[in-house]
């Protein structure tokens, strides 16, 4: 097969060539109707994540990261409390420098096991008031997996019962709804703020949409505003977004069974394991028989081959020469079929375990 220098297939929802700043220009533009003000995408998209989540109103941040640290400080101002209660693999205590403790003065609270989801019984063990209790849905860490609904209902009327929040890490929310066969504002509902993305899963530039009450999105944009977060000027970011929500949130349950078909054929080739198998969501793990050095070195060669771009990042796990790469379906695999996506996945791990052993 004669070699491609320039993939324009990917395996990677978010590879660089498909965001390329000429492909979004004309996402923008096409979302723009005639003497429409660019600016007027800003207060549109938060009222259709409101009302796609059942919510009274809703706030754009510019990060996920100022988005949820604001609704942490609120729950807690309001409740005169400083703890938060979340799992281990928590993004605010993973990934964001303590931010929600050197800025807004906070403490978390960590629960449950780092490689499963957490459970009631160890949300029984916590023994001190909580501002909120804060769960990530799907739990991107440990392959896309969901709890099931009578766990969630459960563990987020534990939360009220003690007087705390329920606050949803919703960032691939959007992901969830096959699995759940329920409305999005009925599992939103179960939350009294949630934060969601259109970017994540879906394919927008960089957004944060965070919902709730009215009283509490005021409150939120004046701390967007103190925090230097204004969206006056983000309406890029919006414009991209309701692309991403009108293209891809209606393809989301195909995107769950090709992840599924996906995953069937994965789970077939030698040095390959599935996470979560069968897949929850449009996203799951691969946990690949080789390091994530030779998987980097054999994935870059085998991109160069074949002109489809692969996963550009490998994670490292406990056990030697073991790596963990993380696959979302989306609209890329409209342009690689489901069996050279196996083909090549499985040519991925075979070279890269060649490569470990010279």
């Amino acid at each position: 097969m004669p070699a491609a220098t320039s993939p324009l297939r990917s395996l990677s929802l978010h590879a660089p060539h498909r965001g390329a700043p000429e492909l979004m220009l004309v996402r923008l533009a096409n979302q723009l109707s005639p003497g429409e003000q660019p600016y007027d995408a800003v207060p549109r998209l938060e009222q259709r994540i409101a009302e796609l989540l059942g919510k009274q109103a809703a706030v754009l941040f510019p990060t996920g990261t100022m988005a949820q640290q604001v609704a942490m400080r609120l729950h807690a101002e309001e409740r005169g409390r400083r703890a938060v209660a979340f799992h281990p693999y928590c993004h605010l205590d993973e990934s964001e420098q303590q931010g929600y403790t050197v800025v807004h003065g906070l403490r978390g609270v960590r629960v449950g096991e780092r490689e499963r989801l957490l459970t009631l019984a160890e949300l029984a063990e916590v023994g001190e008031p909580l501002a909120a209790l804060l769960l990530e849905l799907p739990q991107r860490s440990i392959g896309g997996q969901l709890p099931e609904w009578d766990d969630l209902v459960a563990q987020t009327d534990w939360a009220r019962a003690r007087g705390a929040a329920a606050h949803l890490d919703g960032a691939r929310l959007f992901l969830t709804q096959p699995y759940y066969q329920r409305p999005l504002a009925e599992i939103a509902g179960l939350f009294d703020s949630v934060y969601v993305s259109a970017t994540k899963g879906l394919g927008g530039i960089a957004d944060a949409v965070l919902a709730g009450t009215e009283e509490f999105c005021r409150a939120a944009r004046v701390w967007r505003h103190r925090l230097g977060g204004a969206a006056e000027v983000a309406w890029p970011s919006a414009l991209a977004a309701e692309w991403s929500l009108a293209a891809n949130l209606p393809r989301v349950p195909e995107y769950l069974a090709t992840a599924r078909e996906l995953a069937r054929g994965l789970s077939a080739v030698e040095g390959i394991e599935v996470l979560c198998d069968p897949p929850q969501t449009p996203l799951f793990h691969l946990h690949l028989a080789a390091s994530p050095e030779s998987v980097l070195v054999a994935g870059e060669r085998l991109s160069e081959e074949r002109g489809v771009y692969l996963p550009r990042y490998a994670g490292a796990l406990p056990s030697p020469r073991m790596s963990a790469i993380e696959i979302t379906v989306g609209d890329q695999f409209d342009d690689v079929p489901v069996a050279e996506a196996v083909e090549l996945l499985g040519e991925l791990v075979a070279r890269a375990r060649k490569l470990d052993q010279a």
